[in-house]
């Protein structure tokens, strides 16, 4: 009788366990479709805010996006450590918060409302921690609409992040606003940067050096000697990469007016992937 009932009750609390995993996964494959739903506004606006209500969110309010990107070679998924980490400390900090937290597309996706700017603070901390990736913060944007909006901002931001090689773990996509415009007459940033740096093609070991020396220039505020720590040159050969721009393109890099025109089309040359892309 004894075994019998040992028996009925390991099936049940057997039985238990995988009701429970069967739960867990269900509300993940909810979360995750809810997400996708949210993100690409492919949904009722209605039906979604109902749904935001269950997941914490009030879409009437002004929500931030926050994308977190993996390190390379890496993906973040439901099981990837970061996320459970993240999740326990926000838990453990906030109690029961208002933020979404989801893995999308190998990144690590936050919707928070702006008014918890210390919830927002955490995440972008924990986030951007070494054994992290970069972050991108949008601006801040009201409805299920403005959500869109802000998860492409974000992604935009990580975007030109990787091609223009920018400093810094944390982008926020309000300090880049320009370039998309910079862009936007894609015909005209392409004719400007051939214009312009062209001519870069026929210095030895091709453009690339040259280009870089004038977007090290810029970032060091057009001090040599710290350009030159940049570009790990001596001030010397710094010099006479300045002089090979100045003779090539007829633009001076020390000419206040002209410095701005080379500045301008390097940047255009790196949103545009060029010379690899002419």
């Amino acid at each position: 009788v004894l075994a019998a009932l040992e028996t009925g009750l390991n099936a049940l609390a057997e039985g238990h366990a995988r009701a429970q995993r069967h739960a867990v996964r269900r509300a993940e494959a909810e979360r995750r479709a809810f997400v996708d739903d949210l993100l690409y506004g492919r949904s009722d606006p209605g039906r979604i805010a109902e749904q935001a209500e269950s997941f914490g969110l009030r879409l009437a309010e002004r929500h931030v996006v926050v994308v977190a990107a993996p390190p390379p070679g890496e993906s973040y998924d439901d099981r990837h450590p970061l996320l459970r980490r993240v999740e326990r400390e926000l838990a453990g900090r906030f109690g029961d918060h208002d933020a979404l937290l989801s893995p999308k597309d190998g990144r690590l996706v936050c919707v928070v409302p702006t008014e918890q700017q210390h919830l927002l603070d955490a995440f972008v901390k924990l986030a951007s921690a070494p054994e992290g990736g970069r972050v991108a913060v949008s601006r801040p944007h009201s409805g299920a609409v403005g959500v869109v909006r802000s998860y492409e901002e974000a992604l935009s931001a990580l975007d030109l992040g990787e091609r223009l090689s920018l400093d810094g773990r944390v982008l926020m996509s309000a300090d880049l606003l320009v370039f998309p415009v910079l862009v936007r007459d894609r015909a005209a940033m392409s004719d400007l940067v051939q214009s312009v740096l062209g001519p870069l093609r026929e210095a030895r070991g091709g453009p690339g050096p040259l280009l870089d020396t004038i977007s090290a220039y810029a970032a060091a505020g057009y001090v040599n000697a710290e350009a030159a720590r940049r570009l790990d040159l001596s001030v010397r050969a710094l010099a006479y990469r300045l002089e090979r721009i100045a003779a090539l393109t007829g633009f001076d890099p020390d000419d206040p007016l002209q410095r701005y025109t080379l500045e301008t089309a390097a940047l255009g040359a790196r949103l545009l992937g060029w010379p690899a892309s002419s």
